[in-house]
């Protein structure tokens, strides 16, 4: 432990749960319009590929970012259509989802294999940049930080303080209830979706831009499952999402920095410690009734308009 450095510890620990929590974030949104998207692992993975190509083409990872947002959008366009319009089963569509992601993903990169990407500059906050600890801790970081912090605020303000986040949580909660009020349940469900696909892209175009700048098939490595069981840590929280991210971030750069320094540890065990916990959180969470974690009432649950 003497050759980690607490603050570099915790600087990484920010730019490691930033994935998560973009693609948990997204998610919670979509399960707050009761639509469970299993789909996040290949939505992440396609917005990876989709953002390096874009980045790497153009020189620019802005645009590599929106292109992320973009391809992972469009496969939860796929998802939106086959579960909402179609009414296929919403589990076993977003384990399609995530299979046909890795293998489009895989396709898509065999031309990017061993590429560098252009770099992602840190954002310049001048003085604050130069702040003892909070400064090399909080800021100088990539402007994906800040958007994904920005993104778990604003995304609390419209559910809790505004009239689209009141409808959203009433299709939610009670889909016929919102349909009898007039409310237009799959559309408003459809753009949950939308959203959630690319925050999803976006995390994982944050991995293979500025987490690991390269290409690597299968990058994501169960990132997208992780951050559905944050979701469900979280309570359906914006707040608790990013807790969760950056517990389970924590745990994935802790397990790293010990396998850097040394530590007499099986490197098989720290590797899958990440996973572990998140089983257990799992566990742990479903031993309580679904009502009483904060899920949404009609999570899950196919809506067939009677009129």
């Amino acid at each position: 432990m003497s050759g980690i450095d607490p603050i570099l510890l915790l600087a990484a620990l920010m730019v490691g749960s930033t994935p998560i929590l973009l693609a948990a974030i997204g998610e919670l949104v979509v399960e707050k319009s009761g639509v469970l998207n299993l789909g996040v692992e290949g939505m992440m993975i396609t917005g990876a590929i989709c953002g390096f190509a874009v980045a790497v083409e153009t020189g620019s990872p802005t645009l590599g970012f929106l292109g992320a947002a973009a391809g992972g959008a469009a496969l939860a366009l796929l998802f939106g259509v086959l579960t909402q319009f179609l009414l296929s089963n919403q589990v076993a569509t977003g384990l399609a989802l995530t299979l046909f992601g890795l293998g489009l993903s895989a396709l898509i990169g065999q031309a990017y294999i061993g590429v560098r990407p252009p770099p992602t500059p840190r954002v310049d906050l001048g003085p604050l940049t130069d702040l003892p600890v909070v400064g090399r801790v909080i800021f100088g970081h990539d402007f994906m930080v800040y958007v994904s912090l920005a993104l778990v605020v604003a995304v609390w303000w419209i559910l809790r303080r505004t009239r689209a986040g009141l409808i959203l949580r009433a299709v939610g909660e009670n889909h016929d209830a919102a349909h009898a009020l007039g409310y237009r349940v799959v559309l408003v469900r459809l753009a949950a979706i939308l959203f959630g696909g690319a925050c999803a892209g976006l995390g994982g175009a944050y991995l293979s831009l500025i987490r690991v700048p390269q290409w690597t098939e299968g990058m994501t490595a169960g990132a997208g499952w992780i951050a559905l069981a944050i979701v469900v840590f979280s309570g359906w929280r914006p707040f608790g999402v990013l807790v969760g991210a950056y517990l389970f971030g924590g745990v994935s750069v802790l397990q790293l920095n010990l396998q850097a320094a040394g530590v007499a540890v099986p490197v098989e065990l720290l590797s899958m410690s990440p996973y572990l916990i998140t089983i257990l959180v799992l566990v742990v969470m479903s031993s309580r009734s679904r009502t009483a974690l904060g899920a949404p009432a009609s999570l899950g649950k196919a809506f067939h308009a009677t009129t």
